[in-house]
């Protein structure tokens, strides 16, 4: 009985604090000072960051099953242009070589997803093992630390099994926690005494908000209002499952950590001293990164998810709230279940008060009443969503400090595109893009944040789901035409290797001297990639040249 005083007293105790902590950000006051010289911490992780489906290519090689990306790509007008993954970066027979890029790069660790479908072909572990699924990601850790890098391994990074969304309606269906768990349960048998770094999901938001609302992204679902908030709850106590069965079975024998890698955009009141820009902002990340990150440290769902939803399902006669409710034993399961949590973070909106009538139907977007605008000034070299707001990344980790009590953090994802037709391997706007995002994450250690690595978006060009192979945003060109897939440096590779091999931004003399020596590897690389694609064109006109036969007269 007094054990379960104390523990109660405790909780309490630990409510309080997060209740003070989630007060501590002040939207008032946004430090956006000059660039900063300094170095990190010793012990700083530098990587990059890849995902099955959108690298490796193999879609139905080696025993594989079919993932909701592989049948909703083959879906004509689904993906632009109609590409697929099928191919993509063939990353899946070019470890050695990929590896090999990294290595040259002086990388502490790569961050990888496993393909559910490639291990598991139905998804259900009882099915089938395909032991030639786990023989190449076997061969994919040997060799990362054969050359002392450090695997961080996704577990889903969307690409779900078909066969559990055609059976059950994927993660509409609560049947996926257990499913999932499974499959967790045998990574971690296999590949755990090798992996001490685990994250259960990459983005969920876009799982959810783009896989069941939207229809953008696969599996093309468009259930509004309810069906990005049922993913997303079945997404929470699947990961927190995960976690426990990491805690319970593997983490005294593995040593190992679980998190979670959540997207979040940073969203700036319009006007700081306004009341109302400031409660729309905050209402823009707590519906964003705070939908998934406040149950997990919390316990619950941020309290303006479910006034805003409540009200709204009342108001359009609904006898309960569109967003799903967490029981008390569900609470206490899903809090405390992030060792470390992952961030991955690209731009910033400004963000306003709108108001949307509740009869204007079932939306997430539209329970937020809010809107988002950008300022015409930013940089946005590709993606149409992708401006270029450093300081915003600096304001996203300080909020994260406060809100979560100074959690262990990973950046798991951050990066730039471009979009255009021709060929250009002088990426100075992606290093001028590094060098501002990562000192603000500088700054924002040197205020305390809890950072201990950093992953740059992406080591390749590759697939860039909805868009195809449109976008770009590797470090290393790849040519999509050629059947070999070759690889070719853009100058943003040395210059992140100069920041890596510096632990970030000695001086300013050599940092002005990293982007001009970067230049000048490029332009020769622009001249072998050139050159191939002469020689790939040549031979393709040969190829294409009618045959020509001798023609002997009758005798």
């Amino acid at each position: 009985m007094l054990q379960h005083s104390v523990l109660r007293i405790c909780h309490i105790l630990l409510l309080a604090m997060c209740i003070f902590a989630s007060e501590d950000f002040d939207w008032t006051k946004n430090k956006i000072g000059s660039f900063q010289y300094g170095t990190f911490a010793s012990g700083f992780s530098w990587g990059v960051g890849s995902s099955a489906y959108q690298t490796e290519g193999a879609w139905d090689k080696d025993g594989k099953g079919k993932s909701i990306w592989d049948v909703f790509s083959h879906k004509r007008g689904k993906i632009h242009l109609n590409d697929t993954g099928d191919s993509s970066c063939e990353g899946y027979y070019k470890i050695k070589d990929d590896i090999a890029l990294m290595k040259d790069m002086r990388l502490n660790h790569y961050l990888f997803s496993i393909s559910w479908p490639r291990i598991l072909p139905s998804g259900i572990k009882t099915d089938y093992i395909n032991e030639k699924g786990i023989e190449h990601y076997d061969n994919l850790i040997n060799m990362l630390l054969e050359n002392k890098m450090t695997p961080i391994v996704t577990l889903y990074h969307w690409d779900l099994p078909q066969v559990l969304e055609e059976k059950y309606g994927g993660w509409q269906n609560a049947s996926m926690i257990n499913f999932f768990n499974d499959f967790a349960n045998l990574c971690f048998e296999r590949f755990g005494n090798r992996v001490k770094y685990w994250i259960t999901f990459n983005n969920p938001w876009s799982v959810a908000v783009e896989g069941y609302e939207t229809g953008e992204h696969a599996p093309g679902l468009k259930m509004r209002g309810t069906g990005a908030y049922n993913a997303a709850h079945n997404i929470i106590k699947a990961h927190a499952k995960v976690w426990h069965t990491y805690d319970a079975q593997w983490r005294n024998k593995q040593k190992g950590m679980v998190g979670i890698s959540l997207s979040a955009d940073w969203g700036e009141p319009v006007d700081i001293n306004n009341q109302r820009d400031i409660e729309a902002a905050e209402r823009y990340v707590q519906f964003y990164l705070g939908w998934f990150a406040t149950p997990l440290f919390h316990g619950d769902y941020p309290q303006i998810m479910k006034d805003y939803i409540g009200r709204k399902s009342a108001q359009q006669g609904l006898s309960s709230s569109r967003l799903p409710t967490f029981s008390p034993h569900e609470k206490s399961y899903v809090r405390g279940t992030c060792d470390f949590l992952g961030i991955s973070h690209f731009t910033t909106r400004y963000i306003t008060q709108k108001n949307f009538p509740s009869n204007r139907g079932n939306s997430y977007f539209t329970d937020r009443d809010l809107a988002e605008l950008v300022d015409p000034q930013w940089p946005d070299p590709g993606s149409e969503w992708l401006y270029s707001v450093p300081w915003g990344f600096r304001r996203l980790l300080s909020f994260v400090k406060t809100q979560y009590g100074d959690p262990i953090i990973y950046v798991t994802g951050n990066g730039v595109s471009e979009k255009m037709m021709c060929t250009e391997l002088c990426d100075d706007w992606r290093m001028q893009y590094l060098r501002d995002y990562i000192n603000e994450m500088l700054k924002a250690v040197k205020d305390g944040v809890n950072v201990k690595g950093y992953t740059a978006w992406s080591l390749l060009d590759k697939f860039e789901w909805d868009e195809g192979y449109s976008e770009r945003f590797g470090l290393y060109y790849v040519d999509f035409d050629s059947k070999n897939k070759p690889r070719y440096p853009k100058a943003s590779v040395q210059y992140y290797k100069h920041i890596i091999s510096s632990n970030g931004f000695p001086n300013q003399r050599e940092i002005e001297s990293w982007k001009r020596k970067a230049l000048e590897t490029c332009t020769s690389s622009n001249q072998l990639l050139a050159a191939a694609r002469r020689k790939s064109k040549e031979n393709k006109e040969h190829a294409d040249m009618p045959k020509v036969w001798p023609v002997h007269d009758e005798v």
